[in-house]
């Protein structure tokens, strides 16, 4: 079963338990995916699991962006909210490399690229971003990129 029909199963059964939390983030969700398959022009094919995952990343990502704001408004009820669609949205993301495992692709990509300045930074964020793809977020590889380039 691919991921997008996973997705479409568990909005079902969240529908079912009467879940409206989990319902909703789901249907979000589902949405975004339909918005991209058009964009992609893959509305018969569909989009692989590679592309949903990217999606669900995106989501992700927004959410993050929202609980700060909400945060800095003085809305903790709307953060709340926030964390809980990540904790949904979570479940179909592979699964996230720690710290040490992130550090460990940086250095090797550092060494493949013979990178010795922080002028090289874009250069080794996009071979390490690409081999980790879903796996970690972005700012994390950032922080540690900068600190294995000093």
């Amino acid at each position: 079963m691919s991921l997008k029909q996973t997705i479409a199963e568990d909005m079902k059964a969240a529908m079912k338990e009467g879940n409206v939390l989990k319902r909703d983030t789901l249907r979000m969700l589902d949405s975004m995916i339909k918005n991209t398959e058009i964009e992609k022009m893959k509305k018969e094919t569909g989009l692989t699991d590679e592309e949903v995952i990217e999606v669900v990343t995106r989501a992700v990502k927004q959410r993050k962006d929202s609980i700060s704001q909400f945060e800095a408004g003085g809305r903790p009820e709307l953060a709340e909210k926030e964390k809980n669609e990540i904790e949904i949205l979570s479940a179909y993301m592979p699964a996230q490399l720690g710290e040490a495992e992130v550090r460990k692709v940086v250095k090797e990509v550092i060494l493949a690229a013979g990178a010795a300045s922080k002028a090289d930074m874009g250069k080794v964020m996009g071979q390490v971003m690409s081999r980790l793809k879903g796996q970690t977020d972005g700012n994390v590889v950032k922080k540690i990129v900068e600190e294995e380039l000093q």
